[in-house]
């Protein structure tokens, strides 16, 4: 039986992330990187796909289960007729390779245990030879060697080409797993101690979420969000993915599946923002970095994402051979919308450097004049077409969200030259192009009869990223046509009192069919459009539906689907918990200001 999305729950080691389910089995995980094959493909597919599964013998969903205080080491109970046991799940913090542990404990009474693992690389489709090594099981196949050891030794044996285990465990006592990914034409890997690497995992998850410096209300959620976007950043570059998976449906069924394994330009400065507002200067300096070295070169081959390290080739591919999550196909690896042309990004970048600048991150030397080639390229080219900021595969189209962030590029720019009289630039040529932008967007972008901004030029359609036009300073809060906008949204793209990226009643946008769930970041997007439009109560209330969304350990996936009553799309989705954290940062500030 397939299980729901929020059934799962997150670990990682900062490099790489798996999905663990209430089950005690782990159906995703990607080696050595976040966009590697996976190893463990059962969640797009099925259990011959590969899977790891670690649970009581015949036992259903565990009792229950969390995080351990503020880190990402999960804790799963499960209360049998014979006794009580726990299994922690996680990944500790690599030197060279990755690893997973995972430790049984007996907690009371007597359980017996049952262990399948099915390792299947290339997401679900080799199947690796196994054999004894070392006191291991070693599997290899290709450029894969995944190193497999128990501690106490178990009794193990082979069957349909997996590896089952069977135990038992009585109070006080313990069984530690340890799965080590390896390149196969290298020796063995480093063991683990897994109870030493336990504790310095809690001990570095601890020290890290000790720097937040948020409090009130919201301390819980915001921090499991900022240790969410923690796990899904790239260490060794500073990338941050868009999620750990790929193809998980934004329809039951349906074909909006894709890859989101990627770090995509559009969250660059609500990433910042969120970041420097809970006081990780350091990650924040990291993701900067990141941006400015993915960026760097012609501006006019600025793509809308980037692989883990700046990768600009990132082909699109089905894979046949995996029936798709609920039976959601194509299962798809990269991303085609890697070469659409989204103006809006220009204004991202912008906005994300301007926000580092503001934050007092360290300035760097080239960094400006990239941005003056960034925007002498977008003064060019504004006035076209575009996909927009939701990737739609239909027809280009002169999309209002990409006209306001050309406005912010601007925007920024100008602001910069004021405030930073050292820096060099003719402020009065970006001004010239700021006023223009403003005035086209006021013009062509806005129905006067409906008293909304459009999605596109001339187009009936609305998006919800105009609710964003207050946010980025286009107009103010209290302006009617913001209003009006932030009315309109609610009212056409509200569904279930959540909200819609856009209308996909016909197939004239987006140029696919099916539909979608709500957007959980426009979600949050309206929250703050609230607040900022002096409606704080409606504003908290729908941030508290939106809170009460999360799954039992609080991850959120990319959209929820209000009728079915699920989380549908990519999992967990940082977009999602960026907004949360810049929407409950906010509220608190209200709080504070009260």
């Amino acid at each position: 039986m397939t299980l729901r999305i929020e059934d799962y729950a997150l670990i990682g080691d900062l490099q790489t992330a798996a999905l663990v389910g209430n089950n005690g089995s782990i159906d995703w995980l990607c080696l050595p990187r976040f966009d590697s094959g996976a190893a463990f493909a059962a969640l797009l597919g099925n259990k011959d796909n590969g899977h790891w599964t670690l649970a009581p013998k015949g036992a259903g969903p565990c009792t229950r289960r969390g995080y351990i205080g503020e880190s990402l080491v999960l804790e799963s109970v499960w209360e049998t007729r014979t006794g009580t046991v726990k299994v922690i799940d996680f990944m500790p913090q690599r030197d060279t390779s990755p690893d997973v542990v995972r430790i049984v404990e007996g907690v009371s009474g007597s359980v017996e245990m049952s262990g399948t693992m099915r390792l299947r690389f290339d997401y679900g489709s080799v199947v690796p030879w196994m054999r004894r090594a070392d006191g291991h099981h070693l599997a290899v196949a290709g450029p894969d060697s995944v190193w497999v050891r128990s501690e106490p030794d178990v009794k193990t044996w082979g069957q349909e080409f997996s590896t089952r285990s069977s135990f038992t465990v009585g109070e006080g006592e313990s069984v530690a797993f340890v799965m080590t990914w390896h390149p196969s034409n290298e020796p063995r890997p480093t063991l683990v101690d897994p109870y030493d690497a336990l504790g310095s995992t809690l001990d570095d998850w601890a020290e890290w979420s000790r720097r937040c410096r948020t409090g009130g209300q919201y301390r819980e959620a915001v921090v499991r969000s900022l240790i969410t976007l923690r796990a899904l950043t790239y260490a060794p570059t500073g990338g941050i993915v868009a999620a750990p998976t790929t193809s998980l449906p934004e329809e039951l069924g349906g074909v909006r599946n894709w890859d989101y394994r990627y770090c995509w330009l559009r969250d660059a400065t609500l990433t910042l923002g969120a970041l420097v507002m809970a006081g990780y200067q350091e990650e924040a300096g990291a993701w900067r970095d990141w941006l400015l070295r993915a960026v760097a070169g012609d501006p006019a081959d600025l793509q809308i994402m980037y692989g883990l390290s700046g990768e600009r080739r990132l082909p699109e591919t089905e894979l046949e051979w995996l029936s798709g999550y609920a039976g959601s196909a194509p299962v798809r690896t990269g991303n085609e919308a890697v070469k659409q042309l989204q103006l809006d990004v220009y204004g991202e970048v912008l906005d994300a450097l301007f926000v580092a600048r503001e934050a007092g991150l360290p300035a760097e030397q080239h960094a400006w004049e990239l941005q003056l080639s960034l925007l002498g390229f977008l003064e060019s080219k504004w006035r076209e077409p575009d996909e927009g900021l939701w990737e739609v595969r239909g027809p280009r189209r002169h999309f209002v969200h990409s006209k306001v962030m050309a406005w912010v590029a601007a925007d920024r720019a100008v602001r910069t030259l004021e405030r930073h009289r050292s820096l060099h630039g003719d402020a009065d040529r970006w001004r010239a192009m700021r006023d223009e932008v403003h005035r086209q967007v006021c013009e062509k972008g806005f129905d006067p009869v409906r008293n909304t901004f459009t999605q596109s030029y001339g187009s009936v359609e609305l998006d919800a990223a105009a609710l964003l036009i207050p946010r980025v300073g286009f107009l103010p809060p209290d302006d009617p046509r913001v209003i009006g906008t932030v009315d309109a949204v609610r009212e056409e793209l509200g569904t279930g009192g959540l909200v819609r990226r856009y209308s996909t009643d016909s197939r004239t946008v987006d140029g696919l069919p099916g539909g979608e769930g709500a957007f959980l970041a426009c979600s949050f997007w309206l929250v703050d459009a609230l607040r900022l439009t002096g409606r704080v109560k409606e504003a908290r209330e729908l941030f508290q539906r939106l809170l009460a969304l999360r799954n039992d350990v609080g991850l959120l996936a990319e959209e929820y689907d209000p009728v079915a009553g699920r989380q549908v799309g990519n999992f967990p989705q940082a977009f999602s918990h960026i907004g949360l954290v810049v929407s409950a940062l906010a509220l608190a500030g209200e709080d504070t200001a009260g």
